[in-house]
């Protein structure tokens, strides 16, 4: 099958690229092609010129994320600095750019007196990514701050969607399929700067002391079921510590997989699925993976090596 031709870019598109080193686990394959946009007209160019056969998808911090050993097919898109900025607009408004991270935003907020985005320095990724996901922690969700947010569609048109165009839910939007999310506007309430930054210091010690921040991992493993907390429902089923390869259920947060140094992507999926198995068995509550898992599996994944530590 011919490959198709890829439109001239501006920026960085780069094949067989390595998708590892950009994502928390560090484990995974390759994207046939990681494409680095100079800007937004480089983005919507691209994307309007590319064959529509062609799967897109966009990349931020690659903190909740599996890449599976097979790779990722047709492109990822990932956004530098070009939309990694954030600046105050209206009052209580910020701009934020696709590629900003929480704590740019969080800071950012806290020096203009803008309160109620604190909980974004708590969440290890990007504007798009919180958008995509309604990320939330800390009692806050981005359904609760988002007034709209600018999106080039698969076809490269710039669309402006609303907050109630999205459809959130926990821990999901109806964000069209290969959409990326370029810039986002977020709308808090009045606080003072010093209050803020306390708030933002309480969650970044609650997060060090219950979290396993320095281990190679992928954060919150399963999404909270209604009335239950997945990690309370991953240690009753017995699973603390639980190993596959060099995959491991972190001691330390029950709802936390860990790449101990050689697991694959295979561990870890296959490790997450055995722990929604023991939960299942042990509760009766089927756990609903919050990590996003995406790409092509290199083979199956061996389950005779699940084990204790």
């Amino acid at each position: 099958m011919a490959q198709p031709v890829l439109p001239a870019v501006s920026g960085k598109l780069t094949p067989n690229a390595p998708l590892a080193p950009l994502v928390w686990f560090k484990s995974g394959g390759v994207a046939e092609w990681l494409f680095e946009p100079r800007d937004l007209a480089d983005l919507q160019q691209f994307l309007s010129g590319l064959d529509p056969a062609v799967p897109v998808m966009a990349l931020g911090l690659g903190s909740n994320m599996i890449v599976r050993d097979g790779g990722v097919p047709g492109v990822v898109v990932r956004l530098g600095k070009a939309f990694a900025k954030v600046t105050k607009t209206a009052d209580l408004t910020l701009e934020c750019g696709g590629g900003a991270s929480g704590i740019l935003v969080s800071s950012t907020a806290r020096d203009n007196g803008i309160a109620g985005v604190e909980f974004l320095r708590s969440i290890p990724g990007t504007v798009g990514g919180f958008v995509r996901m309604n990320g939330g922690a800390y009692g806050g969700e981005v359904k609760d701050i988002l007034v709209d947010c600018d999106v080039v569609l698969r076809s490269g048109e710039l669309v402006t969607l609303q907050n109630a165009d999205l459809g959130y839910t926990y821990r999901h939007s109806q964000l069209p399929e290969g959409a990326v999310v370029v810039a986002a506007r977020f709308r808090g309430r009045p606080g003072e700067p010093e209050a803020i930054q306390a708030e933002m210091d309480r969650i970044s010690a609650s997060r060090e002391a219950s979290q396993p921040l320095r281990s190679k991992t992928g954060g919150s493993t399963f999404k909270n079921p209604d009335g239950h907390k997945a990690w309370e429902l991953v240690d009753k089923a017995g699973c603390r510590g639980l190993q596959l390869g060099g995959a491991q259920v972190s001691e330390k947060h029950t709802n936390f997989l860990i790449n101990t140094g050689v697991a694959t992507s295979a561990d870890i999926e296959a490790l997450g699925e055995e722990v929604r198995r023991r939960v299942k068995d042990n509760s009766g509550v089927t756990l609903e993976w919050e990590i996003q898992r995406v790409g092509m599996f290199a083979g199956a994944p061996d389950q005779e090596r699940v084990g204790k530590k």
